[in-house]
């Protein structure tokens, strides 16, 4: 580690959610799931929500949240 990189944070990731990325707006491990509360760590993050700025856990969980069953 040089002087100029940070050491990597274990908490909550603040992300800002974009169509095809994301943002990492605050250095974290995780987000978590909008609606299961499940930790995501961000390299495994594939699923979210641009309009309402939520990730999810899975394909599952983004399809309960579109069709307003979560």
């Amino acid at each position: 580690m040089n002087r100029y990189e940070r050491p990597p944070s274990s908490g909550e990731a603040e992300v800002r959610y974009l169509d095809a990325d994301f943002r990492v707006l605050k250095p974290g491990a995780y987000v978590l799931c909008a609606v299961t509360g499940e930790k995501i760590a961000l390299d495994e993050l594939r699923y979210w929500s641009v309009a309402r700025q939520e990730p999810y856990a899975g394909p599952g969980e983004a399809l309960a949240r579109e069709l307003g069953k979560a």
